[in-house]
């Protein structure tokens, strides 16, 4: 069963809906991407908990139950202002940061913009930042588009109103988000249930949620402004551990040679056989190892911290008073 969200203010009046466990452990926060919310994570909080984490998987703003933008942004300057604010608000001062879909290009856009507050990332697919200078320099051809398969992009990028004004009913928007678990070959066949897809789909039921979730995407066509220019045009420094399922049909081409790039610190990036895009609820028990195992010394350190006795506690103690 899902952890019910609370909210939490991260601006003036703007709160993010979070699903949180763990409170006291090493900071990790789970970002979410299209088409789902913080729902994706359902397998996946409780466990990282168990292992010593203090879990934070927020909706995204205008997805899920979190407030729609207060400023109309929905790029990755604002979803990290938020993201930001959450880490305020919760007390951390840095987290690891793991992220699929759109939540890796957050994820990867905030170890840029904010490196200070990001100890580690974890990238669920095959996302990284855009450097075709460098790519090219290294002898790795630009990727193949593939028209028939990102029909979705410009539609959403360029005709967000005509498309939500054609999915009319709560019925219509759900089985549309559902396609993205199932005939797009997003995934592999049967990945989802249909208790799945229910639980999924229905915070899509909302038109104005959906429109919200089509933003990211005129971003991309761009027909929509940014409130800040896009931090993705440089290689991520932090450490960073990518898990990629193969069995889904957006995955791109020469992807451990850009890692080997992208990611100067790069752990991988290793295939997890029988996963597509989803990886958090396809795979949970290969993720939440995996993450648990590339933080283990972070685990370690904080258990220990928590097990010393308090250096001045300890000096009163000793000297007899």
């Amino acid at each position: 069963m899902a952890i019910s969200p609370t909210f939490v203010t991260v601006g003036e009046g703007h709160r993010l809906a979070v699903r949180r466990s763990g409170q006291g452990g090493v900071p990790l926060l789970l970002i979410h991407g299209f088409p789902c919310t913080s729902l994706i994570w359902s397998h996946n909080i409780e466990e990282l908990a168990a292992a010593g984490f203090d879990v934070a998987a927020p909706d995204l703003r205008g997805y899920g139950d979190s407030d729609f933008a207060p400023d109309g942004f929905y790029d990755f300057a604002a979803f990290n202002a938020d993201l930001v604010g959450l880490m305020n608000a919760l007390g951390w001062e840095r987290a690891v940061v793991a992220g699929h879909d759109l939540g890796a290009m957050i994820t990867i856009d905030l170890a840029t913009r904010h490196p200070d507050r990001v100890d580690r990332l974890v990238v669920l697919d095959d996302s990284m930042p855009d450097l075709p200078e460098e790519f090219a320099a290294a002898g790795i051809p630009p990727g193949t588009p593939k028209p028939a398969i990102y029909d979705y992009q410009r539609r959403q990028g360029l005709h967000a109103d005509e498309l939500v004004a054609e999915l009319d009913t709560p019925e219509r928007r759900r089985r549309y988000i559902a396609e993205f678990f199932g005939h797009r070959m997003w995934c592999p066949p049967g990945a989802f249930s249909e208790a799945d897809l229910d639980l999924l789909t229905e915070p899509y039921a909302d038109a104005d949620r959906l429109r919200a979730s089509f933003a990211d995407y005129e971003v991309v066509m761009g027909t929509r402004p940014l409130s800040a220019p896009e931090m993705t045009d440089r290689p991520v420094q932090q450490p960073t551990l990518v898990l990629i399922g193969p069995d889904q049909v957006t995955i791109g081409d020469h992807i451990a040679e850009r890692c080997a790039i992208a990611y100067p610190q790069v752990v991988g990036p290793f295939w997890v056989p029988g996963a597509g895009h989803f990886m958090p609820w396809e795979k949970p028990t290969v993720v939440n190892r995996a993450i648990r195992s590339f933080c283990g010394d972070l685990l370690a350190r904080h258990a220990d911290s928590r097990q010393r006795p308090d250096d001045s506690a300890f000096a009163v103690r000793s000297s007899g008073r």
